[in-house]
């Protein structure tokens, strides 16, 4: 087994007391603002870890555009660590990362070698992401350029073994589009960046999984998340970190709070170690520091009440999730020994391909909907080699019927919030 990662260790350490890390997406421009954020954060509750988010130009390589913002005083919507020197990086975090309060950076870029590099000068260890995750939804960088550029930046990262630190990457596949993918697409892309990344010389690793927001479904997906990284992640050291619903956000605050409960309560019964927080700002604007910590702290104490419930505690009915994302897996993987190679096949010939995504490297064949009860299921599988068993409507979807499916939770949680008397978060369907 690989050493953990101060992130990684800080993670097996709560999950050895029974208790959620929770943890923020948070970014500013201003060091001093960052440092304050951290601070406050860390400052929240014991089981919070921290996050440095980049700007949108430093994810996209737009290095003009943020010199030019900070010069103009234009407000970027993340920390810019490529503009900033190293020893500015390391008065942010000094006194403020550490064992007990690990800090990740989190980027958003399909070629994230400069910035691992700009991490590592300035003491971090931790980010996230992946060569699919962060290339197909928010790029038209090619599929094969991106994954050249992430064996870079892992090679980079897996050298700092050198001084002593071992590092961690999270995996983003689980969360592709945040939305409308149904959890076996989710679930393939996590484990194989996963892989991906112990391949390529990064033994601790995370994960992710986007909650969705129908209690059932996500619970058999994390379930069958455990079950294939225990298969193919052997003698890596891994945790899952799941993320607050990434769509249409509730625009109401008891809504929005409903939803953000509803994920804590479905991290805590299914045994996932981490959490990714969301605020009840999100539907509006980037939140505030405050915003950030009232979340963590709310997160924080609700999985203290849920505390009884930790781990599968829960029936997990299996509906076929697991055998669908072990179809894709074991199918991309016999295209190619090379994980970075068997990606780019798998995309290029459809085995893998994500519904409603734009670039010209994904099929774009398999499309989604809803079921009746708030499950994502295939509308069409495209050429996904899945079983035949999969229930598909071979129908096209229509942008009506998109259009509802995107706001179906947003307007499931806002209208539950509206209702009188109290409520409990839910346990199963969206709020039933």
């Amino acid at each position: 087994m690989t050493a953990p990662s101060a992130l990684g260790a800080f993670v097996a350490s709560r999950r050895t007391a029974g208790t959620l890390v929770v943890q923020p997406r948070m970014g500013f421009a201003d060091p001093g603002r960052m440092r304050a954020g951290l601070r406050a954060v860390r400052a929240a509750h014991p089981t919070a870890a921290g996050t440095i988010t980049l700007d949108s130009y430093t994810r996209l390589g737009q290095h003009d555009a943020v010199a030019r913002a900070m010069r103009e005083g234009v407000q970027l919507n993340g920390y810019p660590l490529l503009h900033h020197p190293p020893q500015v990086t390391r008065e942010v975090i000094r006194q403020v990362a550490g064992p007990g309060f690990p800090v990740q950076v989190r980027h958003g870029s399909p070629m994230p070698a400069d910035i691992f590099a700009a991490l590592a000068e300035a003491g971090l260890s931790a980010s996230e992401g992946g060569p699919a995750s962060y290339c197909l939804p928010y790029s038209r960088t090619p599929l094969a350029v991106s994954v050249r550029d992430w064996e870079r930046g892992c090679a980079l990262l897996a050298g700092l073994r050198d001084r002593g630190v071992e590092p961690h990457l999270e995996t983003f596949g689980g969360c592709m589009l945040g939305q409308l993918c149904p959890p076996s697409m989710l679930i393939a892309v996590s484990v194989l960046e996963a892989m991906f990344f112990v391949r390529n010389g990064i033994g601790c690793v995370s994960l992710s999984y986007a909650h969705q927001g129908y209690s059932e479904q996500d619970r058999e997906a994390l379930w069958a998340l455990r079950r294939l990284a225990s298969r193919f992640l052997v003698g890596a050291d891994w945790h899952v970190v799941l993320y607050t619903y990434m769509g249409l956000f509730p625009r109401t605050p008891g809504g929005a709070a409903e939803l953000a409960r509803h994920a804590v309560r479905l991290a805590v019964t299914t045994g996932t170690e981490r959490l990714i927080v969301k605020t009840v700002a999100e539907a509006e604007r980037i939140p505030t520091i405050e915003e950030s910590v009232s979340a963590v702290r709310e997160a924080a104490r609700y999985a203290g009440e849920l505390a009884g419930e930790h781990g599968m505690s829960e029936t997990v009915q299996d509906t076929g999730v697991l055998a669908e994302a072990e179809a894709l897996i074991e199918a991309t993987l016999c295209l190619d020994d090379d994980v970075g190679r068997a990606l780019v096949a798998a995309f290029a010939s459809g085995y893998l391909d994500v519904p409603y995504c734009l670039h010209p490297d994904n099929a774009g064949k398999a499309t989604s909907r809803l079921d009746g009860n708030g499950g994502v299921v295939w509308a069409d599988t495209g050429k996904l080699p899945i079983p035949s068993s999969v229930r598909r409507t071979g129908a096209g979807v229509g942008s009506a019927e998109l259009l509802r499916a995107l706001g179906e939770v947003r307007d499931h949680f806002d209208a539950a919030a509206s209702l009188p008397g109290p409520r409990n978060s839910p346990t199963s369907g969206l709020g039933r």
